[in-house]
């Protein structure tokens, strides 16, 4: 059975960092991708970033381009979000998921992605 735990959710105010973790459980995820989106209240769940489990290929949102690092760690299987100056329109929940995408790419439709964890708020004060 797949399992998508993220922690390191919290707040922080405008300007802080934070660092979510997804550990992900039940299969091998060399073919997938992990990303990670988001949902305001009120808003529909937009993709933030993402990466390829086998080749490293990291996808941003225009969004959070420049600010919001992706990285993963094979010997833990988990997927990291490094989030540097945050704004208070990062606040949201953050959720991880997983999608089987073949040789490399990232999608950034929720449709592509067959694995969801239970997601994380993330609130981000001014």
């Amino acid at each position: 059975q797949v399992q998508l735990v993220e922690s390191g959710g919290g707040l922080v105010q405008a300007g802080g960092s934070l660092r979510l973790s997804c550990a992900a459980s039940g299969r091998t995820f060399s073919y997938y991708a992990v990303a990670w989106f988001r949902q305001a209240p009120g808003k529909e769940r937009e993709f933030a970033g993402g990466i390829h489990w086998r080749t490293g290929q990291t996808s941003y949102a225009d969004s959070v381009k420049g600010r919001f690092t992706i990285s993963r760690d094979n010997t833990k299987n988990t997927v990291y979000l490094q989030m540097n100056s945050l704004k208070p329109e990062d606040t949201a929940v953050y959720y991880c998921a997983a999608g089987y995408q073949g040789y490399g790419s990232v999608e950034g439709s929720p449709n592509e992605y067959d694995y969801w964890g239970q997601g994380t708020q993330v609130t981000v004060s001014s």
